[in-house]
């Protein structure tokens, strides 16, 4: 995602505009957004991906019925009739036969109503170079708009009914397309574009259908996967227990799947897998200063019997004894299902991440910024809610020593400004010293009331 606008929703009541990043911080004093920034983010994600209702209280998430949703007017009871929400998506490519660059892009904006939870208007646009194709659905209506260069034309096209399966964004464009291949008349020309002059559908559907249908099939946000859905932590994980009985595995904000995912790593899959999944980990544990190692006891032969999860500090170049994860401090099994899900081969392609420096010393929320631009540099885009000054400053340094292929543009800080009963999105950016840009002046002033709270003036 590289653009997220919210309007009339909760505390936004004017039009945001967010910048969205590889790595995305948002940053700002409590109850000011953040967590109902990350919930949209994913409601977003579903309807893109071809859902037709919203979820608004899936864990960990709970943000209400549309009473608690839609923006309260200040000085006014009652709430506005309706909230809007949408994304972007932007990539570049370049026709290698031709050699013709052009730019590709998705836009979607849904807007939800006292009706429920499904949107009853929904609005997607695609561009492609010079070509242009818009489709509005609105209260049971399928409107189309095709723009070339030639002229410009409208029609409507049928709805799929709520029985039929999910279709993804690509899908409804030459869905709607279909319905003139035979019979192109039902496409009108507007805004002066001769009636005498047809769209050719063979051509739009060779030169704009077929490659943004590819771009958007190999777009993981496309795809309905639960691996491919962005994964959402819960801002406090699961309590270590000292053993743990095998259960099938199930991914849940609170981390409580994390040592079965171990375990099935461990007992079940190669010996080469697990060595390398370990030595991620055990990285991010000495960078941190957390741990050193980390292993799976079995307590029998059996895979089905319970097992550990042990850790082990060294010091002055000797081994230390193992503890059970219980033993070794909370900040070890809070940070535990955060690294995890990062760093698992088969993770999500997004993550959604709540306060993920919860528990942490200053020098391991450090190490989780660090960890951070390693993952966002992959081809991984992460999005995380902090109120660690320590871990911003890893990611401008890191960024500044080119520690990671993560460029000044690819990392976008979102601060979140209360005035009255609204907030304000402020999108900023850093340079290539690493330098925060376009900051207004009560960011500057918010981090150094912060840094006063924690040195007790």
């Amino acid at each position: 995602m590289d653009e997220i606008t919210l309007k009339n929703y909760r505390c936004f009541r004017e039009e945001q505009v967010a910048r969205m990043a590889p790595l995305t911080l948002l940053v700002g004093e409590n109850s000011t957004g953040k967590t109902s920034f990350l919930a949209m983010v994913r409601i977003l994600w579903d309807i893109a991906a071809g859902m037709r209702a919203a979820d608004f209280k899936e864990p960990p998430y709970d943000l209400g019925s549309f009473e608690e949703i839609a923006h309260r007017q200040y000085g006014q009871s009652e709430r506005l009739e309706t909230f809007e929400a949408g994304l972007s998506l932007y990539a570049q490519a370049g026709r290698e036969a031709q050699g013709i660059p052009f730019d590709k892009a998705y836009h979607q904006s849904v807007t939800f109503g006292k009706s429920g939870t499904v949107p009853f208007a929904i609005r997607k646009y695609f561009s492609y170079g010079d070509i242009s194709i818009d489709l509005k659905n609105q209260k049971g209506k399928g409107v189309i708009y095709v723009h070339t260069p030639q002229g410009k034309w409208e029609g409507n096209f049928p709805l799929p009914s709520d029985r039929e399966p999910q279709i993804v964004p690509h899908y409804d464009v030459t869905n709607a397309l279909n319905i003139y291949r035979n019979d192109d008349r039902n496409l009108q020309p507007m805004n002066g574009t001769p009636a005498r002059i047809q769209p050719d559908l063979e051509e739009i559907n060779r030169e704009f259908i077929m490659p943004i249908s590819f771009y958007f099939i190999a777009n993981p946000l496309f795809w309905k996967e639960a691996d491919y859905r962005p994964f959402a932590s819960a801002p406090v994980r699961s309590k270590p227990h000292r053993t743990y009985d095998p259960s099938r595995i199930i991914p849940d904000a609170e981390g409580d799947y994390v040592p079965m995912y171990l375990a099935d790593v461990f007992f079940r899959q190669s010996k080469s897998r697990w060595e390398t999944f370990k030595q991620k980990i055990e990285k991010f544990g000495r960078d941190s200063g957390m741990f050193d190692e980390i292993t799976i006891k079995a307590l029998s032969r059996r895979e089905s019997d319970p097992f550990q999860i042990q850790i082990r500090k060294f010091g002055n170049g000797k081994k230390g004894p193992k503890h059970n994860l219980i033993d070794v401090g909370y900040g070890i099994s809070q940070v535990l299902p955060v690294i995890t899900e990062l760093l698992r081969p088969d993770g999500p392609r997004m993550f959604l991440m709540q306060q993920p420096e919860v528990h942490l010393h200053p020098s391991a929320q450090a190490a989780l910024g660090s960890l951070f631009c390693t993952v966002a540099a992959t081809d991984r885009q992460i999005v995380v809610e902090t109120h660690s000054d320590h871990l911003l400053d890893r990611v401008r340094m890191d960024v500044r020593d080119r520690k990671t292929k993560l460029k000044p543009e690819d990392v976008s800080i979102l601060y979140f400004e209360r005035t009255g009963l609204d907030v304000t999105i402020h999108s900023i950016g850093i340079d290539e010293q690493g330098n925060i840009v376009g900051a207004p002046a009560s960011y500057r002033q918010f981090f150094m009331e912060e840094t006063a709270k924690d040195l007790g003036f």
